[in-house]
């Protein structure tokens, strides 16, 4: 499932990549009404390609809306083994068939990271690089994650585990989506988690549609939120009776790690 905005320069090469690499594999892709006509062009590519579906969103409503409408729409249609990925080629297509085989060898969530030996991020400034490692270790800290690249969004799903994390239950709706799903999964510990190293590259064509400040005081904000939470229910079930904790929770919607059974 690639959910998609402003990617006309990408998605057809990318559908035709991907369909080479995965023959027999189905691809929905989640277009948020893009102005530069990437729905249209997907439907093209379908119509070439074949095993492609586009669903046409009514606008930019947030990464995280369209994941959930993606995933609820593959899960609907009766898929066993879900998979979600960038449009933009920093996601290499030729890594799709090792993360399928590592679902089939009994991984429940099978995750190209950039963060275990073998990955890596070739083209970042030091600066970049450190910071995206500090807010990972930040994360899996506070949140105690299993995953060594919470931020990833290069990940294939049994359908029995998205439904155990409750995808649709989840409130984040930019890049924080891959933390608060990857908080969902280490929850779960009957979930087996398995990290494969990837080497992740910037965009070549298109622009980033990321605020990169807004991004991360939300992203700040709300995993402390969540760490909090996790660690102190009863303290902060008080702190939302309060007027600052009325707000607070408006902005973040704190969201509870599930209960496992």
């Amino acid at each position: 499932m690639i959910p998609t905005y402003q990617e006309a320069d990408n998605i057809g090469r990318l559908l035709a990549s991907i369909r080479g690499y995965c023959p027999d594999l189905e691809i929905i892709v989640c277009d948020d009404n893009s102005p530069d006509g990437t729905g249209e062009l997907a439907e093209a590519a379908a119509d070439e390609l074949g095993g492609i579906e586009v669903l046409h969103r009514p606008g930019k409503a947030g990464l995280g809306a369209a994941y959930r409408h993606g995933f609820r729409h593959a899960l609907d249609r009766g898929f066993d083994v879900i998979g979600q990925m960038d449009a933009d080629f920093s996601h290499d297509p030729s890594v799709l068939p090792r993360l399928l085989d590592a679902v089939d060898r009994g991984a429940d969530v099978a995750v190209g990271s950039r963060y275990v030996p073998g990955g890596s991020v070739p083209n970042w400034t030091w600066s970049r690089r450190k910071l995206s490692l500090w807010g990972n270790a930040y994360a899996r800290a506070l949140l105690k994650l299993r995953l060594r690249d919470a931020t990833t969004a290069f990940r294939m799903y049994r359908a029995s585990a998205l439904e155990a994390i409750d995808i649709d239950g989840t409130t984040a709706n930019g890049y924080l989506f891959q933390i608060e799903t990857g908080y969902r999964i280490s929850a779960h510990d009957e979930l087996a988690v398995t990290e494969l190293p990837i080497t992740f590259v910037d965009r070549v064509e298109g622009a980033s549609k990321m605020a990169v400040v807004q991004t991360m005081v939300e992203t700040e904000l709300r995993v402390t939120w969540w760490g909090i939470v996790l660690r102190a229910p009863q303290l902060t079930a008080v702190l939302r009776r309060t007027p600052p904790g009325r707000f607070l929770e408006s902005r973040v919607r704190p969201t509870p790690p599930p209960t496992t059974s």
